[in-house]
């Protein structure tokens, strides 16, 4: 039984090679969130807690300041500021933590492709793009938090924790599958023989 079934999954891989792949992403992105958890938690990012302290205070201001600045001058919505809270008047307030600087999924997106296959002439520039792509995609996840605030408050729990985090992994994914189909595949396509 165990052996028939080992053998119909080694079959599907073999069949269909990007199941496999699919499957060390998820392993990849599911396993550095549980090892951030454990060094944020319990180990407070020993032994470069400082530096890591730094980087998401930067990157905290940075997303606030930015998103500020877009619903403010973009949006047209009238915010009073408090540090790095974003208040709505008669809406209610998003503040900007670490949490919500979007480090730990930078981290996730480049840990995945440092340890993904592929030529590293194409990751020096894919890996920065990558990070300023998450940075993006978590501006555009606060703007459209903003947005439900503002226009369906009574929906902002259920955005926050089941439409916009989801989305940086979305983003992530397809931002993988461009470095499988573009660069990682290439050599091989290369290497194969074309036959009639």
């Amino acid at each position: 039984m165990i052996k028939s079934y080992y053998k119909s999954v080694k079959d599907l891989f073999k069949t269909y090679p990007f199941f496999l792949d699919v499957l060390i992403f998820a392993l990849l992105i599911v396993g550095f969130h549980l090892f951030f958890r454990a060094w944020a938690y319990w180990w407070h990012f020993w032994p470069i807690h400082d530096l890591i302290t730094v980087l998401r205070d930067w990157l905290s201001d940075h997303v606030f300041s930015q998103s500020l600045w877009f619903n403010e001058h973009v949006l047209g919505y009238n915010i009073t500021v408090y540090e790095r809270d974003m208040i709505f008047p008669g809406h209610g307030h998003i503040l900007i933590n670490h949490g919500c600087s979007g480090f730990k999924q930078i981290m996730q997106f480049v840990f995945l492709m440092l340890v993904f296959p592929g030529p590293w002439k194409h990751k020096s520039w894919f890996i920065p793009l990558g990070i300023i792509v998450v940075h993006l995609t978590n501006l555009l996840r606060v703007v459209g938090l903003s947005v439900v605030l503002m226009n369906w408050p009574n929906y902002w729990d259920f955005s926050h924790d089941n439409l916009f985090r989801p989305f940086f992994y979305f983003v992530m994914f397809l931002m993988w599958v461009w470095w499988v189909e573009k660069f990682r595949n290439r050599k091989k396509q290369q290497v194969e023989p074309v036959t009639d």
